[in-house]
């Protein structure tokens, strides 16, 4: 199967791991304080989350679809005294059909795999799948993206400078991100367009690589459904990390899961 991340694994810690003010993480590692472990990390990336819930004393599987990922997190585990490496599993998998044959007190899916699930048949999938590696009284915890339709509709076509970082070569060099949407698909709920990375020097193009994305939304009663049908029922809800209400005007959608009786 082709690593579709793997383009984008190399420039995945400059352009997020530089956002030290995201607070999906600390919420995410404050949760594996509330629920101990273990944790089961469901697209994992290259560590952002569950490197810092290791280093708090927690042990966690780290699982993602791509092994570009999964490298670069082995490549900073080597980094980490022995306390922390031997608190992360590393395993290349598919969320949608899973089967490590135990169960975890907390599984999550943080910053946004969900919508990488383009269709309700993966969706339920990837549901499903992380509810039955829930232990007894377990939670599942995940977040996407409260829709903005407004937001959504606009801006086909239009490429936006997202952020900037200085090339890690000692050089004055930066790259930019840049994202353009293509395209909406509003039956089936998602958008697809391109991110684009460039390398400058002063105002002068050097490199550039373009590397796809294809994103789905969900709306609450959506997600309800999907819910229902996967066996599971909402324990908690927010629309922001610091956990405020959900409401229409909220950023996120955070929902914490439990199996159904």
């Amino acid at each position: 199967m082709d690593d579709t991340y793997e383009a984008g694994a190399k420039y995945y810690d400059d352009v997020y791991g530089m956002k030290e003010a995201l607070a999906d993480r600390d919420f995410y590692v404050e949760l594996a304080r509330e629920h101990g472990g273990p944790v089961l990390e469901l697209g994992c990336g290259t560590g952002r989350i569950a490197l810092p819930i290791a280093r708090s004393g927690i042990d966690i599987t780290a699982v993602d679809v791509s092994a570009a990922m999964l490298q670069v997190l082995q490549n900073k585990l080597s980094d980490e005294p022995d306390s922390v490496r031997q608190r992360v599993k590393a395993v290349t998998g598919d969320m949608r059909r899973l089967h490590l044959e135990r169960q975890f007190s907390l599984v999550t899916i943080p910053f946004r795999p969900m919508q990488h699930m383009y269709t309700t048949a993966d969706q339920l999938a990837a549901l499903m799948s992380a509810g039955r590696h829930l232990a007894d009284r377990g939670i599942l915890a995940f977040d996407v993206f409260n829709p903005s339709f407004e937001k959504i509709l606009s801006g086909v076509g239009n490429e936006y400078l997202e952020t900037e970082w200085l090339a890690s070569d000692g050089s004055d060099r930066t790259f930019r991100r840049f994202f353009v949407k293509d395209a909406l698909d509003m039956v089936h709920l998602n958008l697809s367009g391109r991110f684009i990375y460039r390398l400058y020097d002063g105002e002068r193009v050097v490199t550039e690589e373009v590397h796809p994305l294809r994103m789905s939304f969900y709306t609450y009663p959506h997600l309800e459904l999907l819910f229902a049908a996967a066996g599971l029922e909402i324990v908690s809800e927010f629309g922001s990390f610091d956990r405020r209400p959900l409401g229409p005007d909220a950023p996120e959608m955070i929902f914490l899961l439990k199996r159904c009786a």
